[in-house]
């Protein structure tokens, strides 16, 4: 491939990523999930509570009913997908080009994305199936041709989830890894690659089961570790915090000046980058998360699509905050290199994390990248599969498993912006028939959702009358 090719080529790809990530898809998200929001009156607000109950104090009883690992576990497995390198980079590089307004807005759309999580999950096991060995398969494939009879429609998002899986899942997942390992510890990426590849592969083994297993452990680990870290400088500084949540709130109506390396925004650019940030970092509206929830354990669908939506809080509102916040109150943004260069993504909140913990900083990011990449892996894995699944029979799933794992080894040691195009609009396409689907099969929704909140009014009511005797 030629140079002058390669570059009319990611030009090309650039052109198609600015209409499938633009104002359409945007709006479209943003309606759905807003309409949403009214018809099942807020639901995500009234019930988050219940649903957090639900992921952090679970009992044995809201585990059962059909399916294949338990609540949490499948929480776990989309979480470890949805909780990845965006949590660290791409909330600065958000900020770097949308200004803390960004922050804001990224907040408005978990809160409204958490809606579209809901449904999305509602639908998945409504319509979920079990295929040949007795693993539920269900998400956006199932139900669009179950619900809706379009086969055709199904399998375009069952062909961009598996194209996104081999991209964005796998392959930048690898060499993000790779990468740190080769700046912070001079590893040969090639070794990276073959270790990542020799633990993913273990994992894979075991199919739904050893995901969800090591993503119970791995996600809350990684979670905390990162949280705790962002927290200790939070509390070095708590006399900014309050000063720099009043500055994210006024930049998201007013936009930001210019200063630094900084070139400023407007309230347009933040409310576009804000949107389109979020919906990346919690996945609402993608319908991948869907995937994970159709193999959870669960008597109604209502229920486990109320811990499904708490993806997005926990995503977006905990994790994001937590690097936002080190951003604003340690006055790193704006900063530039020793080449002259606007520090962005990583090295922005690597830089934020070592200006207060000058020696442990640096290796706070740095394990909290390895872990998140390689969820990442493992959660796209399990999407990937289904949709290989869907489209070819679970034949091809041992297959698909070692393509999958050895495709991590390329990855780990090339350059990648071509799959970064291809997979960023994969995932963008994915949207629509997902989008599609939630918009038409909206009074299902509805109905499962008034049929499960009748069935927690009397699980309440029942719990009322045993404390009283």
């Amino acid at each position: 491939m030629t140079s002058d090719f390669y570059s009319t080529l990611l030009n090309v790809l650039d052109i198609i990523y600015g209409w499938v990530w633009g104002a359409p898809l945007l709006i479209l998200l943003m309606g759905i999930g807003i309409y949403l929001t009214v018809v099942l009156k807020g639901l995500q607000f009234r019930y988050l509570g219940y649903a957090l109950k639900l992921v952090l104090f679970p009992k044995k009883s809201d585990n059962k009913g059909d399916g294949d690992i338990s609540h949490f576990a499948s929480l776990m497995t989309a979480l470890a997908a949805t909780i990845g390198i965006g949590n660290i980079a791409g909330v600065a590089t958000a900020v770097t080009v949308g200004g803390f307004g960004a922050l804001f807005w990224m907040w408005v759309t978990a809160l409204i994305g958490m809606a579209i999580k809901y449904a999305e999950a509602i639908l998945a096991i409504k319509y979920r199936t079990t295929d040949d060995r007795g693993e539920m398969c269900g998400g956006p494939m199932y139900f669009i041709q179950k619900g809706l009879g379009w086969k055709w429609l199904a399998s375009c998002f069952a062909i961009f989830g598996a194209i996104g899986a081999f991209g964005g899942g796998n392959m930048l997942q690898a060499n993000s890894v790779a990468d740190v390992m080769q700046s912070m510890f001079s590893v040969d990426p090639l070794w990276t690659g073959l270790v990542v590849a020799l633990f993913t592969g273990l994992t894979l083994l075991g199919g739904i089961q050893s995901i969800g297993k090591v993503a119970s452990w791995l996600v809350p680990f990684m979670a905390i570790f990162y949280i705790v870290g962002a927290g200790a400088i939070l509390v070095v500084h708590y006399d900014r915090i309050f000063g720099a949540l009043a500055m994210i709130v006024t930049a998201a109506f007013s936009g930001q000046a210019a200063f630094g390396g900084f070139l400023g925004s407007s309230v347009i650019l933040a409310i576009q980058v804000g949107v389109s940030r979020g919906l990346m970092t919690s996945e609402a509206g993608l319908g991948t998360a869907s995937i994970a929830a159709a193999a959870a354990k669960t008597d109604y669908p209502g229920r486990q699509a109320l811990v499904s939506m708490t993806g997005c809080f926990l995503a977006t509102i905990i994790m994001c905050s937590a690097t936002g916040l080190v951003l604003a109150v340690t006055d790193v943004f704006g900063s530039i290199d020793a080449n002259g260069k606007l520090l962005n993504g990583a090295s922005l909140t690597l830089v934020a994390f070592q200006s207060v913990f000058p020696w442990a900083g640096g290796y706070i990011v740095t394990i909290g990248l390895l872990f998140f990449a390689f969820t990442t892996l493992l959660g796209w894995a399990y999407y990937g599969e289904k949709c290989v699944e869907y489209l070819f029979g679970d034949r091809v799933v041992p297959l698909y498993r070692v393509l999958f794992t050895l495709v991590i080894i390329p990855g780990a040691i090339l350059e990648l912006d071509l799959v970064w195009k291809i997979s960023d609009i994969c995932n963008g396409m994915m949207a629509f028939p997902n989008l599609i689907g939630l918009c038409l099969l909206s009074g299902a929704v509805i109905a499962e959702t008034r049929l499960f909140i009748s069935v927690l009014q009397k699980e309440r009511q029942q719990n009322i009358l045993e404390a009283v005797e």
